[in-house]
């Protein structure tokens, strides 16, 4: 078998230009344009939150070496201590509550597991700030009942981790109504 084509031939056929189309004339162009730049916005703010995430540790040092605090064992105990405040029914938003449930029925855990559902932590250094989202009971006066929860959740977590709380922000998700 034997190629017929002559150089020349195979030149021409290499400058033969097929028309492009213009995205722009339909409007596609712009619509591609805009979901590049929303997805690599979502996947910026997703690999930061990534990294966040693994960098949020509390560190504690001494003479004789350094302790590190992941930012689980702070959210449990500020959990812990909000949930003992009187006028607090629970922890977390509606969302986190509804899973929480779920898992309760179907034997993947109990109440006691979501110690700290509803409060993340931001820890650097030997500072934390605290944000918490919860429910109320009905009747409380929201301000008291805030104020405490925001007392206990800097004591327990000073007292006993040695780190400084610097702010406990409090988000009230939803009012508990006991049914009669």
């Amino acid at each position: 078998m034997t190629d017929t084509t002559t150089p020349a031939a195979a030149d021409e056929a290499a400058q033969i230009q097929v028309p492009a189309q213009r995205p722009e004339s339909d409007g596609a162009g712009d619509k591609i344009g805009e979901v590049v730049e929303r997805a690599t916005a979502v996947s910026g703010r997703v690999a930061s939150a990534v990294v966040e995430r693994l960098r949020n540790e509390g560190s504690l040092t001494s003479e004789r070496g350094s302790t590190t605090i992941g930012d689980e064992v702070v959210e449990k105990i500020a959990g812990i201590a909000a949930r003992g405040v009187p006028g607090v029914h629970d922890l977390g938003g509606d969302v986190a509550r509804v899973f929480a449930g779920l898992k309760e029925r179907v034997g993947l855990g109990d109440a006691d597991d979501d110690a700290d559902r509803g409060v993340t932590v931001r820890l650097e250094g030997d500072k934390a700030t605290v944000d918490i989202t919860l429910v109320i009971e009905y009747g409380q006066v929201v301000r008291t009942v805030t104020d405490a929860v925001r007392t206990e959740v800097i004591s327990a977590v000073e007292k006993m981790l040695s780190l400084q709380v610097t702010e406990v922000n409090i988000r009230v998700d939803d009012v508990h109504v006991e049914e009669a």
